[in-house]
């Protein structure tokens, strides 16, 4: 027999399902419009580049949503802003840097190396360096099926991003996918969320508090130190609100402050 906790979500998934599918279409209809218009002003965009970025911003559709796992649990994603280009490169991409969270349920402490993920690492300092995470909170805990807190949202509830999107990075490092087209993502990784389409990563990010089976498309730029994993293995003890198995943490957690530093 399904309990009420399944079926809610197996709705959940449909739901996501179905608003996946609408979105698609409308970046299909979108793609095919920009082109048209920005053919017709080749010869405008030859004289500035304002025009041109007033063809290319899209609505931002991040929805903190994810894909289907066999095992009935949400992937981490995120959404995918298009509204102000990458960070320009300012940092040494052969250095390894330090993101430093300061929270509210313990210190947490990232390992990053820029030859790895030179891209998602700068994006990181960067954002840091404005405090775009300071004060925002960790929104999603997931306690079944797969096992990561999800943070890096400005807005809260998994509909927040920078206004950019960065490349995927350093997945070939995750080895390759078994049967079930996943590989397993070790306790301690810090991965990047997405859409769930190739290169939309933005600034939401999850936390492994226990091995869990993903597919290999989720950026693993870092990995925790020791007494950060036990802070979120602490938050996960916990629970979820509300009793399900995804959603808000039951011990709410904010990021006083980000850092990024090189070691």
């Amino acid at each position: 027999m399904v309990s009420s906790d399944q079926r809610r979500r197996q709705l959940a998934r449909e739901k996501f399902e179905r608003q996946q599918r609408r979105r698609e279409e409308a970046r299909r209809r979108s793609r095919r419009r920009n082109s048209v218009v920005a053919a017709a002003l080749a010869v405008v965009l030859a004289a500035g580049g304002a025009v041109y970025a007033s063809v290319q911003l899209t609505g931002s559709d991040r929805d903190d949503s994810v894909d289907s796992a066999a095992d009935g649990a949400a992937s981490p994603t995120a959404s995918e802003p298009e509204q102000s280009p990458e960070p320009s490169p300012a940092i040494d991409a052969k250095a390894a840097y330090t993101l430093a969270l300061k929270t509210d349920r313990g210190d947490i402490r990232i390992s990053m190396e820029a030859a790895k993920t030179p891209r998602t690492v700068n994006s990181f300092k960067h954002l840091a360096d404005k405090k775009f995470f300071d004060g925002t909170k960790c929104h999603r805990l997931t306690t079944e099926g797969i096992f990561v807190l999800q943070c890096g949202d400005p807005q809260g509830d998994g509909t927040g991003g920078p206004g950019y999107t960065i490349p995927d990075e350093n997945l070939p490092s995750l080895g390759k996918a078994g049967p079930d087209g996943k590989v397993t993502y070790p306790a301690g990784t810090v991965a990047m969320a997405n859409t769930g389409q190739p290169d939309s990563g933005g600034s939401q990010f999850f936390l492994v508090y226990k091995d869990t089976k993903l597919p290999p498309q989720y950026t693993p730029f870092g990995t925790m130190d020791a007494a950060g994993l036990k802070a979120v293995q602490e938050i996960a003890k916990a629970g979820v609100e509300g009793g399900a198995g995804d959603g808000a943490p039951k011990k709410a957690v904010t990021v006083e402050k980000a850092t990024v530093s090189k070691e």
